[in-house]
């Protein structure tokens, strides 16, 4: 019997992996550990609040993505009338004329039109036009800052789930269902990553 016990364990150090209901698994550090049903509960209602909140955080980077997106092809874009004639009138059916502006070169002034680019209603970014923007530090700050967050959090939930708790996991599981819910309308990820 002591062969059997000992072939069970395959020779790592007691740890089973294996998804278990203990009411009192620590999370994140032992001094993390519910010692009561409703501190189980708690941090139950605590992981399906984080993982809300994870997908809180991907709709609103999309929504920032899309706001960037239509901010970069709203800049205004200054064409010449008298050197750019044919392109004006190619550009006519594509733009709307903003405001009129002087615009001086090689000494002299020139009519100038301030347009910018018209974008159907509900018509969505491709992917494509959105990598091909520039560095921008009021863009790229606020996106790196939001993506550690998210990666942070993501973290702590793969945590969670890989005490191998079922109360936790039902719980991350629980909590992705009701983010999805609630604002899953507002992610649109074409890359496979979620």
């Amino acid at each position: 019997m002591a062969h059997a016990t000992h072939s069970m364990s395959m020779g790592t150090t007691g740890m089973t992996m294996v998804f278990f209901t203990s009411t009192t698994t620590p999370l994140f550090s032992s001094s993390w550990a519910p010692s009561t049903t409703g501190a189980y509960a708690g941090t139950c209602i605590f992981l399906v609040l984080l993982t809300v909140i994870s997908r809180a955080l991907m709709a609103y980077k999309q929504i920032l993505e899309h706001a960037w997106h239509d901010r970069a092809v709203n800049r205004r874009y200054i064409v010449v009338a008298d050197e750019n004639d044919a392109a004006a009138k190619e550009l006519k059916g594509d733009v709307e004329v903003k405001e009129e502006a002087v615009l001086t070169t090689r000494g002299l002034d020139e009519r100038v039109k301030i347009v910018r680019q018209e974008r159907r209603a509900g018509a969505r970014a491709s992917p494509r036009a959105i990598e091909g923007q520039p560095w921008r530090f009021s863009v790229d700050l606020p996106r790196a800052s939001i993506f550690t967050v998210q990666v942070g959090v993501g973290y702590l939930l793969m945590l969670a789930v890989m005490t191998l708790n079922v109360g936790y996991f039902v719980s991350v599981l629980a909590g992705a269902f009701l983010g999805e819910l609630a604002v899953g309308r507002y992610i649109h990820m074409d890359d496979g990553h979620h």
